[in-house]
């Protein structure tokens, strides 16, 4: 019987051993997938992250790429349509879009079928002004200019219509002080050397531009003009330009201007610049073939600024109702800037450029 009793007793401790054995076992079990739960989710948690830096790095990678290509895109545009460099600064990307957008228009104003293509063209030209080059070099190859020839001395000049107006194409170059007396003593080619008037026409002063002298001896309506005084000018001033032409006045010229900007309000300069010979290669587009030339000013006894301005006279005086007997309106655009303007600042004696346009 105590044998049986030490059996029994031995039985229920090997049960309650075995009990021990299995709930340890579970409790291990439940450890171990709760680790491997844990580290399955670090490990998640892990790859999302690297993921997530990855793709961050891609993007952001990616996003300097892109900054760097629109930054380049932009100081290019920049580069392109605007003049001096507190203005690259400040130029807008949405202005440089809008008028970017607007070169498709051009052909709707332009009397040219092609519009000048500036990157394959700017490499062609020189870096500034160049006095010994053929005036034919400041031309627009991709017009179609007319030409006219002046029967007082045989010399032609390309002509090109722009809308409803025809200009000549070139800057006038007559130079006949004994058909003209207007022009004695008062007109030159740039540094006093003849051949430059070749390439850029003569310098006037505006006495000599309207032809002064015919205006005193006109039998109908004399009148005494130049420095210092004020005259009743015709409605059309010949002046020194050929018959059938005149000097154009202040409201030819905005009418010019406007055509130019069209309805998107594009940069007149440019456009009205010829392709090459402006300082620093801030030459324009021309797409019209009206080819301003930056051929200076003079004045009696010193000449400045080829390749930096265009000065080109009108035959409108400045206030002549109120007296104002100094200055006269002209046509100007310098090597930096955006529009071309018609300022009134300009006195009767100094020298600038002629443009005819038709009557």
């Amino acid at each position: 019987m105590r044998i049986i009793s030490i059996a029994l007793f031995l039985v229920a401790l090997g049960l309650v051993a075995c009990d021990d054995s299995g709930t340890s076992s579970t409790e291990q079990n439940a450890d171990t997938e709760q680790v491997s739960s844990s580290s399955v989710n670090t490990i998640v948690e892990q790859e999302s992250s690297s993921s997530v830096v990855a793709n961050d790095a891609k993007l952001s990678s990616s996003s300097e790429k892109d900054v760097e290509t629109k930054s380049s895109s932009s100081n290019s545009s920049i580069q392109d349509y605007s003049y001096g460099s507190e203005e690259k600064k400040t130029v807008s990307s949405s202005s440089l879009v809008s008028f970017s957008s607007s070169q498709n228009e051009e052909l709707k104003y332009s009397s040219s079928s092609v519009i000048p293509d500036e990157s394959s063209d700017s490499s062609a030209f020189p870096d500034g002004w160049s006095w010994d080059v053929p005036k034919e070099t400041y031309l627009n190859p991709k017009i179609a200019y007319d030409s006219i020839v002046d029967p007082r001395d045989g010399k032609i000049y390309k002509t090109v219509m722009i809308g409803d107006q025809v200009w000549m194409a070139e800057n006038l170059n007559y130079a006949d002080s004994v058909k003209t007396p207007s022009l004695k003593g008062k007109s030159w080619c740039y540094n006093n050397v003849a051949a430059n008037c070749d390439v850029a026409g003569r310098l006037y002063t505006w006495a000599a531009a309207i032809d002064s002298v015919k205006l005193a001896n006109d039998a109908d309506n004399p009148q005494d003009c130049g420095v210092d005084k004020i005259c009743t000018l015709p409605a059309k001033v010949q002046g020194i330009c050929p018959p059938g032409w005149h000097l154009p006045l202040y409201e030819e010229w905005q009418t010019l201007f406007s055509m130019a900007r069209g309805d998107s309000g594009r940069l007149t300069a440019k456009i009205l610049k010829s392709r090459s010979g402006w300082r620093d290669n801030r030459n324009g587009t021309d797409d019209f073939g009206f080819s301003t030339l930056p051929a200076g000013t003079g004045w009696p006894g010193g000449f400045a600024d080829d390749g930096i301005v265009a000065k080109i006279w009108s035959a409108t005086q400045y206030n002549a109702a109120n007296g104002d007997d100094e200055y006269v309106f002209h046509m100007e655009i310098l090597f930096v800037s955006k529009n071309a303007t018609v300022p009134y600042g300009e006195k009767k004696d100094y020298a600038h450029s002629v443009r005819c346009i038709k009557d």
